[in-house]
């Protein structure tokens, strides 16, 4: 399953991170707005352009360390028509310099609906004798909590495309307890969601012990990560809060097994705007991002150890 093609760029990279692709026009260097906006004006398509340029250069720079990009859908959609071209050609961009790409746009419906938006983010779609893959990520974010419902059309587009998804499990937002922490006869409703997980990922078996069916399970709440880990053998994570949220290394270093896998650790200002932290020419954001992602793997891999995908 798709998740095997993630495990293994994560073993070539020896790099359990994701770079979070979600650019504000506030993060893009003055020198890229000033470019774009000259040919296009400061219009939709002249920010679209411009977060394109930024993204293309965030992935040359992190392409041979970082194993994963995951673009947040809503940056681009608030561009309208231009921005979505933004969110397919960053996609497809990523992908030829050898990236995995997770789509976060949260997804939740039932029946056709869902049958749609896993078709558009993770299938093809026949027009006449055509067919055409409408965006090219590789796992998408999902909302779980309509039930097996909402996730059943997503399974059978991952099997017959080789996909992945991640549900919302616990999440790391502050608010997330509201929810999340309730208790259905004494057990958390993030812990009945991952146990629902693990049961769906039967139908997508991997190589390396884990389904095509991850969770998010944020950094932020590192006691919970344990729990879920625990109960979720087969369940990788994808792990958000790290950096700019608060969370450690050491907040997530619970999600892996004794081999370093079973999760993939997202930053996204961290990474992106590594520039403006370092107060460095906005011409070297690049080489600024790539510095912030070997010291994030550095940090990581002291908690993680060696990964390997050996059975052994």
């Amino acid at each position: 399953m798709a998740l095997d093609r993630l495990i293994e760029k994560i073993e070539q990279t020896q790099n359990p991170t994701v770079a979070g692709l979600d650019p504000k026009l506030d993060y893009v260097p003055e020198f890229i707005k000033r470019k774009c906006f000259e040919k296009y004006g400061e219009t939709l398509k002249g920010a679209a352009k411009a977060l394109f340029v930024f993204n293309k250069g965030l992935i040359d720079a992190l392409c041979d360390i970082v194993p994963a990009v995951k673009p947040q859908a809503a940056y681009y959609e608030m561009y309208g028509v231009a921005g979505m071209k933004t969110l397919y050609k960053t996609q497809e961009y990523a992908r030829s310099k050898g990236m995995y790409v997770i789509t976060d746009a949260k997804r939740n419906d039932i029946g056709t609906t869902m049958e749609a938006y896993a078709t558009a983010h993770l299938g093809k779609v026949k027009v006449g004798k055509n067919e055409f893959e409408p965006f090219l990520g590789d796992a998408l974010t999902v909302n779980g909590y309509l039930g097996t419902d909402g996730i059943k059309p997503l399974l059978s587009v991952c099997k017959e495309n080789d996909k992945g998804i991640f549900v919302l499990a616990k999440t790391s937002n502050p608010s997330s307890g509201e929810l999340q922490d309730k208790t259905v006869d004494g057990v958390p409703i993030y812990e009945l969601m991952g146990k629902m997980c693990e049961e769906w990922g039967r139908e997508l078996p991997g190589v390396y012990g884990y389904s095509g069916v991850g969770i998010v399970a944020g950094a932020t709440y590192p006691e919970q990560i344990a729990r879920l880990r625990e109960l979720l053998p087969h369940t990788f994570f994808l792990i958000p809060g790290y950096g700019a949220q608060g969370a450690s290394a050491k907040d997530i270093s619970a999600a892996f097994d004794k081999n370093g896998l079973g999760g993939i650790v997202n930053s996204s200002r961290g990474i992106m705007c590594a520039y403006q932290k370092e107060k460095c020419s906005e011409r070297e954001f690049a080489d600024a991002a790539r510095r912030e992602a070997i010291r994030m793997r550095e940090e990581i891999m002291d908690f993680v150890g060696k990964i390997t995908t050996s059975r052994g």
